[in-house]
């Protein structure tokens, strides 16, 4: 029997351990798990209360505490022997097979070790470790095959939620302080009204005053805790008590062995993202951080900031050092410009002359930007009529009778014929003159600054037009009076300032006022040819004086740099000429190259000044003098030609200064003062009427001009697509939704200035309590043609507001009508900050109740950027063409008004 017995163990044993080599995992009757007492200084709190202890034991766990492991938690060691736990020392503790810790191993002083170096070996530890900070301490665990359960690496996903130990408990305690508040309150937080009567709402102060804060603040002590789960060791314990049994159940969760295996392939917010995230150290082998899992949730895309945001972050990085040295270096530069012009000084006239310039730059300045962006297109017209007025300067150079006329006074003649056109039709639409004789010259002079001082506003644009006239006609006859010509050159003046004047006064009463554009380029371009023909001229007469004349050298640059700019001003309009009537596409010419094209161009023009300047002979100077009249001919016509459509109101104030700085040349060229000061004003109101063209597109001048695309603000990335479906309504629809509106802002376009201007804004057809149009800067063909159409439609001046002075008023208006606009009214300025149009002001439509736009398509504009707005809940399309969508509206408008 006995050795029966013995080979019946001997089989037992065998089955047994077959049995458990084919088990995954421990039988947690044989695992011990052991709490410590903690030892960093003032923790209170102990890794697992009575309550967890009596879990893990239920579960079949071993489990031993430390002695006062839990008293500064209110957990004595008689509580932890009455669920079934062993107290014991230290080193018997933290030799267990699952150590479960507040803060991590340490070492600990009262016994001379580390903590770790207690551990038996491959034992499984949970608790804070952070092992990003502590690599040390890593080593140090791995020296014992240690496998580490990371409480603050627990993953922040929905399955994990039971044991977040990181998660701040402050949200319960504001939403218990509330409960205690309204308990303790004693009165209702809302009124009511009950038939026994009424009941008050509760009064609670929302706010306090400064005075009564900074005495409170008086009373106040911060007290700066760091350790406030340690002051509630009771309550923390408890709760991270919870955390840990919850993580061990769903790690392990056969119902008799702890078994888990950390994967490297899982998917997001699983069980094995959970474990895989937690050990950050498998059998001493240092597996943090965690690979991320298969499937990571896309989150919501980061909102693109927003153009002004962009803007804003832009400026914040401009120092004040930086703004004061640009300050300082432009200041610097303009004084030392002025102390080299005087150095190279040939006499006291060119002195003298520079300081005419100058100031009549200041003049000029200052005046212009006094005028109301209504009146731009008068102030067009004006400065007009002043380039025309050189020709006063060309009478006193016809010296010779009609019988002997030379090549150079042919020459005059034709510089004399081509300007009388732009003064008399100029005089015509707003007429000015600046060159005067003696105290006619002052009043005359005078007189012109005062007509364009009076475009300042509407109601003094009609004295500034005939102080215009009187300085025109005053200047003429100053000019012929001293003069005392004989009757041959008399009879050749006449000749041709009739001719001239006879041809620009037919075009001017012919010309329509939407074709103001064309007619301003026109007579540009015979302004340019003008000075081309001037400069040519008198280099011819006075070739014979340069040996002698000390400002020789002088005269020679005058009269080149005039040719050039005159060449680029008379082909540059012509082009602009062409695109605005419609004989050349408005689309731009981008040849290939076009950069390098106008570098060489350029490079070319002044190039031929060397020999200009160095050779003395008469044929070198004609011949350099023609080939940069061709060579700025062909540049002006290929940066105006590379310009689209959209920018040519900009194109239009760029010529018009480019005619003021032809004139300062001439008057540099001819030592004539009054040429000087007519050429700055026309220069200086050209440039600033650029440069609020570009800042009303936040387009850069260079950029317009060499034919760019997109603002300063565009940030150069892929633009936004824009989804969603439009809403097309019919004319009746149209008018039920105006009859419905109160309020009603019109903002025209392009289209308007064609075809409706006529037809909608009649004011008895829109029977609103308010009406308003509001105006774009660059909308139209050329600045403030807006303003004279609806002028000329009898609109009145008061409810025609700038696009700064109409942008409030949109989210308060009922209804906007966009007639013709497109680029101006494009919300993907404000909003898309890749847009080409990126940080364009534009007319804020959008913002209103309701928005009709009436256009022949969903196609782009000028800009060829597409809409947001035509697919807005708000916006409704009214599509077809503008002039008959136009009648049909106004015919139904009368008929819906008179019923």
């Amino acid at each position: 029997m006995p050795l029966i017995a013995i080979q019946l163990s001997s089989v037992q044993l065998i089955l047994s351990y077959l049995i458990l080599s084919t088990l995954k995992g421990i039988p947690y009757k044989q695992l011990t798990v052991g709490v410590p007492k903690e030892i960093f200084e003032n923790e209170k709190r102990v890794a697992l209360s009575p309550a967890g202890v009596q879990a893990l034991i239920k579960q079949g766990f071993n489990v031993v505490v430390e002695s006062g492991a839990g008293e500064a938690s209110k957990f004595s060691d008689d509580h932890y022997r009455e669920v079934g736990a062993k107290i014991q020392g230290t080193k018997e503790v933290l030799a267990s097979d699952v150590i479960v810790k507040v803060r991590a191993p340490m070492h600990n002083p009262a016994l001379g070790v580390h903590e770790a170096d207690l551990f038996k070996t491959a034992p499984t530890l949970i608790s804070f470790i952070y092992p990003a900070q502590n690599p040390d301490l890593l080593k140090k665990l791995a020296e014992k095959r240690t496998t580490v359960l990371a409480m603050d690496q627990v993953p922040r996903v929905t399955i994990a939620q039971g044991y977040d130990a990181l998660s701040s408990m402050a949200n319960i305690a504001g939403y218990k302080a509330v409960v205690l508040a309204a308990n303790h309150f004693g009165r209702f937080f809302t009124g009511q009204i009950t038939a026994a009567g009424k009941v008050p709402p509760a009064k609670v102060c929302a706010g306090a005053s400064l005075v009564f804060c900074l005495n409170l603040f008086q009373g106040v002590t911060h007290i700066g805790y760091t350790d406030l789960p340690s002051r509630m060791a009771t309550q923390a314990s408890t709760l991270y008590s919870n955390n840990i049994i919850k993580l061990l159940k769903a790690i392990s969760p056969d119902k008799e062995n702890f078994y888990f295996d950390p994967k490297d392939q899982f998917d997001y917010g699983t069980l094995d993202h959970v474990i895989r995230g937690t050990v950050v150290m498998k059998d001493g082998k240092v597996i943090f951080p965690a690979p991320p899992p298969n499937n990571i949730p896309q989150g919501a895309p980061v909102k693109p900031k927003t153009v002004a945001e962009l803007e804003a972050e832009k400026a914040a990085t401009i120092t004040p050092f930086r703004k004061t040295m640009t300050s300082a270096s432009v200041y610097t530069t303009g004084l030392a410009s002025m102390l080299g012009l005087g150095i190279v000084s040939p006499n006291n006239a060119f002195t003298q002359m520079v300081t005419t310039f100058g100031l009549a730059g200041i003049v000029g300045y200052h005046t212009v930007w006094g005028v109301t962006p209504a009146l731009h297109s008068p102030l067009m017209s004006v400065t007009n009529a002043i380039s025309g007025k050189s020709i006063q300067r060309r009478d006193m150079k016809m010296v010779r009778s009609l019988d002997g006329k030379t090549w150079e006074e042919g020459l005059r003649s034709l510089g004399l014929f081509s300007p009388e056109k732009s003064i008399l039709s100029g005089d015509l639409v707003v007429a000015s003159s600046f060159l005067m004789r003696g105290m006619m010259y002052l009043g005359s002079g005078l007189c012109c600054v005062g007509a364009l001082a009076g475009l300042s506003t509407q109601g003094t644009a009609r004295l500034g037009n005939a102080l215009g006239m009187i300085g025109v006609a005053g200047g003429l006859a100053a000019t012929l009076g001293g003069l005392k010509p004989s009757p041959e050159l008399l009879a050749q003046m006449s000749g041709a300032m009739a001719l001239g004047g006879t041809i620009g006064l037919t075009i001017a009463k012919r010309i329509q006022i939407t074709d103001l554009p064309q007619l301003v380029a026109a007579f540009h371009s015979l302004v340019g040819l003008a000075a081309v023909l001037t400069c040519v001229a008198e280099y011819m007469i006075e070739y014979p004086h340069f040996a002698t004349d000390p400002a020789a050298n002088l005269t020679k640059i005058v009269a080149y740099l005039g040719t050039y700019i005159g060449g680029v001003t008379f082909s540059g309009s012509l082009i602009a000429y062409g695109k605005l009537q419609g004989i050349l596409n408005s689309a731009p010419l981008l040849l290939p190259g076009r950069h390098a094209l106008n570098a060489g161009l350029l490079a070319a023009s002044f190039g031929g000044m060397i020999p200009y300047m160095i050779d003395p002979s008469y044929t070198t100077g004609i011949t350099c003098l023609g080939s940069v009249s061709a060579l700025s001919a062909i540049m002006g016509v290929t940066l105006t030609a590379a310009i689209g459509g959209a920018d040519m109101p900009v194109v239009i104030t760029v010529l018009n200064s480019y005619s003021g700085w032809a004139l300062c040349a001439e008057g540099f060229l001819l030592n004539n003062n009054l040429l000087t000061i007519v050429g700055a004003l026309i220069g200086s109101s050209g440039a600033i009427l650029s440069y609020i063209m570009c800042v009303a597109m936040n387009r850069s001048l260079a950029n317009v001009i060499l034919g760019g695309y997109g603002t300063t603000s565009t940030a150069g990335g892929k633009p936004m697509e824009i989804t969603g479906t439009h809403t097309e309504i019919n004319v009746d629809n149209a008018i039920e939704m105006i009859k419905e509106a109160n309020s009603i802002i019109i903002t025209p376009g392009r289209t308007f200035l064609i075809h409706t201007r006529r037809h909608i804004v009649k004011t008895d057809t829109l029977k609103q309590n308010k009406k308003q149009f509001g105006i774009h800067p660059v909308a139209g063909r050329m600045p403030g043609q807006l303003n004279v159409l609806l002028a000329e439609a009898g609109v009145p001046y008061d409810i025609v507001l700038e696009m700064d002075e109409i942008n409030e008023d949109f989210p308060d208006t009922d209804l906007v009508l966009v007639i013709g606009a497109n680029d101006t009214v494009n919300s993907a300025a404000q909003e898309d900050p890749n847009s080409i149009i990126a940080g364009m002001p534009v007319l804020e439509v959008w913002k209103s109740k309701q928005v009709i736009v009436m256009k022949r398509s969903l196609g782009v504009g000028y800009a060829a950027v597409d809409n947001p707005i035509f697919y807005k809940p708000n916006t409704a399309m009214l599509l077809g063409d503008a002039k008959k969508t136009c009648d049909a509206l106004q015919a139904k408008a009368r008929e819906s008004y008179q019923s």
